[in-house]
């Protein structure tokens, strides 16, 4: 299984509509903040628009919600992992994505057998409030040693211009969100994102 290199997280399936048509193949949807009505409809709405675009959908967090849709992605975090039930997810078939930060949490997550594993934030993040310093290039490196054949995503302060540096450290997909949602132009920002990648 290999995964395009390219990976934004949208907050919304309106970004999904907007951008999707520019050839993104690999996207995460972060809902936050939502009803759980209105993240049903949010992750239905943006499953129906990756089948259009033959991109591959990865649901952040809502692995109920994403089993009784019939995704094959989900994303979690490690305190999402306490609540979790991954023989469920497992057993719909669904694929798991995990973040890591440190060696404890790296053990954690391989332990679950993950189809891919999340680093970071590898540079500082606007994003959200984290307990973690920024982790660096050279922690790709030695994670990608530890994970040998399991994808390895580099995320967190990520932009065109630190890709190259990922990649070369040994990270298999890079992720970017504010990169692109910040940007006066995200359209533009996203082909040069596809363009670097690809």
């Amino acid at each position: 299984m290999s995964l395009d290199r390219f990976y934004p997280i949208f907050d919304s399936a309106d970004w999904l509509e907007r951008l999707l048509p520019l050839g993104i193949k690999l996207v995460q949807l972060r809902v936050k903040d939502r009803t759980p009505d209105e993240t049903r409809a949010e992750i239905s709405r943006a499953k129906t628009l990756c089948a259009q675009h033959r991109c591959m959908l990865v649901i952040n967090d809502y692995w109920q919600t994403a089993i009784d849709e019939g995704c094959e992605w989900v994303h979690l975090g490690q305190e999402d992992l306490d609540d979790a039930d991954i023989p469920a997810l497992k057993a719909a078939g669904i694929k798991l994505g995990l973040s890591t930060h440190d060696r404890a949490e790296l053990d954690r997550a391989m332990s679950f057998d993950p189809d891919y594993v999340a680093l970071g934030p590898i540079y500082p993040t606007i994003l959200k409030k984290m307990k973690w310093h920024e982790q660096g290039i050279d922690k790709i490196t030695k994670w990608k040693s530890l994970i040998g054949d399991t994808p390895l995503i580099a995320i967190g302060g990520m932009s065109i211009e630190r890709a190259k540096g990922a990649f070369d450290a040994g990270a298999d997909v890079v992720s970017a969100v504010t990169d692109i949602t910040l940007n006066d132009e995200p359209e533009a920002r996203v082909r040069d994102w596809l363009k670097a990648t690809r």
